[in-house]
């Protein structure tokens, strides 16, 4: 079920690249699901609502990633399938019209409502993107219905936000003629981080400066030939491929992860608006210092420190890059769900030649490595944490790494501390 295949020939003779092979497994996984993005995106497009078309399984699933109290109103929910909907004997379309039609009528605040498709619903062939577009004509012009799917067969749970993200695409205004170009940053960030990165751009005379997705439906993007975008989520490859095929261009760097991934990040930016190395270092050079200097501090807790990353984020290469490089600590195997060279094509490089690549996942053959080499911490989907400290190993839950601000100078020393924080817990456990 395991092969070897080689990485992509030209890169440069440093770090991993000078590993030329990568350990593809296709064996039993251990991920949640799409649905589980709702989490972050409904947080962050605030007039948006999510409706899951599926079982009571996929209830349970959000609203406990999501913690939410019982007297809360937060903007997702289930419209929930039982037998007579998976034996056919409902008509489903006409209970989604009534679920919708209350769904309006309580909340018409909402000005965009994303239908999200679901293992059930797709066993079942129920098509969503149909009803969607059936029930926008309805609700328009208050209300624009879309749908994706945030089903977990033969996906990992980041890609539910690239799905989101892929279908708003197509609902983006186009450029104004006149425009020049613009900068498109795209991945769902914390506000806090969005108006760090924004003062960076302003400081740096780069923009007009969108996000995708905005803090509300109603302020989309143009997107169009003379947009450049910059990725700040390593797992977004279909929202990329839909804005390239509105012309969009993307501007290639190491994602916003640490010190260096940030510097590097916003030089690609600042050198497609034909920023000076001078005014560069002027713009950033303070927060640049500042972020140096917190991350002192996690030097001596972190460096030397073997970690081990089971694939469950997508994030798991820039992070690893940013612990070995920024902290001294030894990536030992380094999973990741899809291995999209493109997209990682500056940060494979900058990993240590003694790290083992895996993408995909064979999950006891896996564990097995990992108990042959006890790391200091395992990165982690939450189904495996607690058996793997059961025999004595550190772990953090890797989907706490998207529901927490990384991203961007500020960010980068808490980032460290979410690695310190477990072998600092186990340091006073063994006490």
């Amino acid at each position: 079920m395991n092969s070897m295949a080689p990485l992509e020939a030209g890169r440069a003779a440093q770090g991993c690249s000078s590993a030329p092979t990568v350990l593809r497994q296709r064996g039993q996984r251990e991920v949640f699901c799409g649905l589980t993005g709702i989490v972050w995106l409904h947080r962050k497009i605030q007039d948006a609502f999510f409706l899951v078309v599926g079982s009571r399984t996929c209830a349970h699933l959000i609203q406990s990633a999501a913690g939410v109290m019982i007297f809360a109103e937060p903007r997702f929910a289930t419209a929930i399938m039982d037998e007579r909907d998976l034996a056919g004997l409902a008509d489903a379309n006409d209970e989604l019209d009534r679920i919708v039609a209350r769904l309006v009528e309580r909340r018409p605040d909402i000005k965009l409502l994303f239908l999200v498709g679901s293992c059930p619903s797709e066993v079942i062939k129920l098509d969503l993107a149909r009803a969607a577009a059936r029930l926008s004509k309805v609700y328009s012009p208050t209300l624009r219905i879309l749908n994706y799917s945030g089903s977990g067969i033969e996906t990992t749970f980041t890609q539910g936000e690239d799905a989101c993200l892929a279908s708003l695409v197509p609902e983006l205004p186009a450029e104004d003629g006149a425009a020049g170009q613009s900068l498109l940053v795209v991945g769902a960030l914390a506000d806090v981080v969005e108006d760090q990165f924004r003062r960076l751009f302003n400081a740096l005379g780069v923009g007009p400066v969108h996000f995708l997705p905005p803090r509300r439906s109603t302020d989309l993007p143009a997107a169009g030939p003379r947009t450049r975008f910059l990725l700040a989520q390593p797992f977004l490859n279909d929202t990329a491929r839909a804005l390239e095929e509105r012309g969009a261009t993307l501007l290639p760097a190491l994602f916003p992860l640490g010190v260096e991934g940030t510097t590097a990040w916003l030089k690609a930016a600042a050198d497609a608006w034909g920023v000076s190395d001078a005014a560069f270092d002027a713009a950033v050079g303070a927060a640049r210092t500042r972020s140096i200097a917190a991350l002192d501090k996690y030097k001596d807790q972190l460096g030397g420190k073997r970690i081990f990353f089971f694939p469950d984020s997508q994030l798991e290469i820039p992070l690893a890059r940013f612990l070995a490089r920024e902290l001294a600590m030894q990536p030992v195997e380094v999973g990741t769900p899809y291995l999209h060279q493109q997209h990682l094509a500056h940060e494979l490089p900058l990993l240590p030649d003694t790290t083992l690549l895996s993408e995909g996942q064979d999950v006891e053959r896996q564990l097995d490595r990992c108990h042959a080499e006890t790391p200091d911490i395992v990165v982690c989907g939450l189904g495996l944490a607690n058996p793997l400290e059961a025999t004595g190993l550190t772990t953090k839950w890797s989907i706490e790494l998207l529901f927490t601000p990384i991203q961007g100078y500020e960010q980068a020393a808490d980032l460290a501390e979410l690695f310190a924080r477990p072998l600092v817990r186990r340091a006073r456990l063994e006490v």
